[in-house]
């Protein structure tokens, strides 16, 4: 037989599989279509919303989302675990109450704020404890804490907001978390944002629990063949997302030096809403702490366009509703999509 020319390099090299570059990577990730969905909404509020280019507007923007951005960040890894959590909300309002109780009470701003985050992470591993305890769907769980987290926290108030006084030299330092400036620009609220996004970020993607976050989220089951605690990672899920929410409420009580029991009513559907937009999918398994920091981004650039252009809060509500609707239908056609393939 007579031996084959070996083919020109230049051919040889074309038919040798390539891996995708950054840019492909990027677009065949959950998270571009919400990111150009926000490059689009961006391009719009520069067309339509008269101050909407400027860097005071966009570092109030950022203030404005980052209470919604942390709690967002805890649920997160709820959502990947195939699970809900309700009650963020109310634990917002707990935190906030719990932090403003001990700051009128002379305490020092420093436990007073630990206070009022360890209230929300309590709160955050009893929703874990009776979800996985007693076998009941989490949807169900933090239904009834939400309202549960709401009681207590009006009995802990008496029903009467809370005030604190700026003229207090101990308000006045805990103030400057929520109202404070780094280097006189950046708001400290949006700072602390996006140091906890970092370690969220890192936690999923560095380490092994959020290693078994997704394989828990994935397939319980599968899972727990496989040797993982189901149950003590569901668990510090519903944790984090306590602590984070009762994070939050410090944050706005530091911001507004005012709370009442009612705080936070309605936060838990904003920071879910975030989540699912930022691409995780409601039956878990999936989902990254950029795609919900876009989510994030995405509703505060919608509501401050809405805002600049003066359309009432009752039609930002709707167009919110509008986008969750519309990022889930594309999130389902592109797992149909998929699928076929």
């Amino acid at each position: 037989m007579t031996a084959q020319a070996a083919p020109p390099a230049g051919q040889a090299a074309s038919t040798t599989p390539r891996s995708p570059n950054p840019l492909q990577r990027f677009l065949h990730a959950r998270e571009a279509s919400t990111f150009l969905a926000l490059v689009v909404l961006f391009l719009l509020g520069t067309a339509l919303a008269p101050g909407f280019l400027g860097t005071d507007n966009f570092l109030t923007v950022g203030q404005q989302i980052a209470q919604i951005g942390i709690m967002a960040i805890g649920v997160t890894f709820v959502i990947i675990n195939a699970e809900i959590d309700l009650s963020v909300g109310s634990i917002y309002g707990l935190g906030a109450v719990v932090c403003g109780l001990l700051m009128t009470s002379d305490v020092a701003w420093p436990l007073a704020a630990l206070g009022g985050i360890a209230a929300g992470a309590v709160a955050g591993l009893i929703n874990g404890l009776v979800t996985v305890g007693f076998g009941i769907p989490s949807f169900i769980v933090t239904l009834g804490t939400l309202s549960v987290y709401r009681g207590v926290t009006l009995l802990l108030s008496g029903g009467s907001p809370i005030s604190l006084s700026g003229s207090d030299p101990n308000v006045a330092e805990f103030n400057l978390l929520g109202q404070g400036k780094l280097f006189g620009l950046l708001p400290m609220q949006l700072v602390i944002f996006a140091l906890v996004a970092v370690l969220g970020t890192i936690v999923l993607s560095r380490s092994r629990y959020g290693f078994n976050t997704y394989a828990v989220g994935g397939s319980a089951e599968a899972a727990r063949l496989c040797g993982i605690n189901t149950n003590r990672v569901k668990v510090t899920a519903f944790a984090l997302s306590g602590t984070l929410a009762g994070l939050a409420g410090v944050l706005g009580l530091s911001f507004l030096s005012y709370v009442q029991g009612v705080t936070g009513t309605g936060m838990e559907l904003t920071a879910i809403s975030a989540v699912i937009i930022g691409g995780a999918a409601l039956f878990g398994g999936s989902g990254t702490m950029l795609g919900t920091v876009i989510g994030v981004a995405f509703i505060g650039v919608l509501q401050n366009i809405l805002n600049l252009r003066g359309i009432s809060s009752f039609w930002q509500t709707v167009a919110t509703g509008a986008v969750i609707i519309l990022a889930v239908a594309a999130d389902t056609w592109l797992r149909r999509r998929s699928g076929r393939r």
